[in-house]
């Protein structure tokens, strides 16, 4: 579903953000993206959605070349949820939110509707449905942003710090949510225990480079390996529990 061919990217010359990386991405699989502030993560979402430029190398969104001239056919297969819900919902109600995608897609509003309904339901927020943006709390807000980017039936997921600044329940909440999830997924997160609960894979970047990629329970228990990149152990995994 995704694929990165020798991609390299820097915003300043002779300082790279990303240095000649490759990977695949299958469908169905859930990859967390990992590693210090400054690895690049970013960069390569941005780079997945087409808001930075190619400079070097090569990448797919579901068989098509993500460039200016394809845009809108990798942005119907990419979903892409902030890690800022502020930013990402601008309409006055949930609904509308919901709605505003699919319509703007040609879908009539009859089937977006039901579509919206359908999302809802599934991730048990239909009491959310009329409410205001602005007088739900940071939780619903996450899960209304989540549920805005489901009702646009994307293919893969792209999602950045989904359960920072959450509390415990509405932490808990957005992890059996991501979980229960059919797409291809990518996170980009420094919620390591996050990680381990969702993926079943780990992309560990370090200065614009893949310093690892495997199984996430093996990646995520290598001490040495995450302190090599200035990363420390799951919470669950290092004795001082969540």
């Amino acid at each position: 579903m995704l694929k990165v061919e020798r991609v390299s990217f820097s915003y300043e010359k002779g300082r790279p953000v990303l240095e000649d990386l490759s990977f695949q991405i299958a469908p169905g699989e859930r990859v967390g993206l990992i590693g210090a502030n400054g690895a690049g993560k970013s960069t390569l979402m941005k780079l997945f959605l087409g808001l930075l430029p190619c400079q070097k190398g090569e990448i797919y969104a579901g068989g098509v070349l993500v460039g200016r001239e394809n845009l809108a056919e990798v942005r119907r297969t990419l979903g892409f949820v902030l890690q800022d819900s502020d930013s990402q919902m601008f309409m006055p109600t949930v609904y509308e939110d919901m709605m505003f995608a699919p319509l703007n897609y040609g879908l009539a509003r009859e089937e977006a509707e039901k579509r919206v309904d359908a999302v809802l339901e599934r991730l048990g927020l239909t009491e959310l449905k009329h409410r205001y943006n602005h007088k739900i709390s940071q939780g619903e807000k996450r899960m209304a942003a989540i549920a805005t980017i489901l009702a646009m039936e994307p293919a893969v997921l792209l999602m950045d710090e989904p359960t920072t600044g959450l509390d415990p329940y509405n932490r808990r909440k957005v992890i059996q949510t991501i979980s229960a999830l059919p797409q291809t997924i990518l996170i980009a997160s420094h919620d390591l225990d996050m990680i381990l609960d969702t993926c079943n894979r780990v992309i560990l970047l370090s200065q614009g480079r893949i310093a690892a990629d495997g199984p996430a329970d093996a990646v995520l228990r290598d001490r040495e390996l995450l302190e090599k990149n200035r990363m420390e152990l799951p919470l669950c995994l290092s004795g001082y529990g969540r």
